[in-house]
């Protein structure tokens, strides 16, 4: 297989408008052939949605799910350019399974990595740099491996880089963007809450012999 070069991806981008990202995965996918990239990059839907990503998406839908047991429940506002697509069957399945990949994920956060605030990124920070593990190694070692954990660390937040629940050889952003080319229209993960049953309430542990030995001395 010849060697995929950043001239060879940055070639597939000019020529489908696809993201940098996705073209090195399709040349990978064919064997660095081009003409086999560019089909498979339109099979996907992924060339077309990228074209679109800058057109406004003021419609779309708010999709809840509630999972098995009433203990979790998701609501989630998914945008699209017109009311007939977000009525479309394609449009509110999306809806539907990005929801429950929410419900499925109690670490994602943000939609994207690029919403999480710069604060939490330093935080992050903070921690790794201090961990033991890193105690003694030079600081230009020590940079570059917090450098990769507080990368991993963020796109465990981020719902669009998450593995697909039905199908784990794509990630929520690829869904999204088949998605949407496959409807001829951009869609966008706007926002989501999460809801876990008796989530931040302080339950307080009681000792019931004692409560009525204090009711009955009273």
């Amino acid at each position: 297989m010849p060697e995929i070069t950043a001239k060879l991806v940055k070639e597939l981008r000019d020529k489908t408008s696809a993201g940098m990202m996705d073209c090195k995965k399709a040349l990978i996918e064919n064997k660095g052939d081009m003409e086999k990239s560019i089909e498979w990059l339109r099979q996907k839907g992924i060339a077309s949605a990228e074209k679109k990503s800058g057109r406004v998406a003021a419609e779309g839908a708010v999709g809840s799910y509630i999972h098995t047991g009433s203990r979790v429940g998701v609501l989630l506002e998914l945008n699209c350019e017109t009311d007939f697509v977000a009525r479309g069957d394609l449009f509110q399945g999306l809806l539907r399974d990005l929801s429950m990949q929410v419900a499925a994920c109690p670490s994602v956060e943000y939609v994207s990595v690029d919403q999480i605030p710069e604060a939490i990124a330093s935080k992050e920070k903070e921690i790794e740099m201090g961990r033991d593990d890193l105690s003694g190694k030079p600081d230009q070692i020590k940079e570059k491996i917090v450098e990769g954990r507080i990368g991993k660390r963020l796109k465990e937040m981020a719902l669009l880089e998450q593995p697909f629940i039905k199908d784990s050889s794509i990630n929520v952003e690829e869904l999204v963007k088949q998605v949407a080319g496959k409807t001829g229209e951009n869609i966008k993960v706007r926002r989501f809450t999460r809801y876990t049953l008796g989530e931040g309430i302080d339950v307080k542990s009681s000792d019931f012999a004692e409560e009525v030995a204090s009711m009955t001395s009273a």
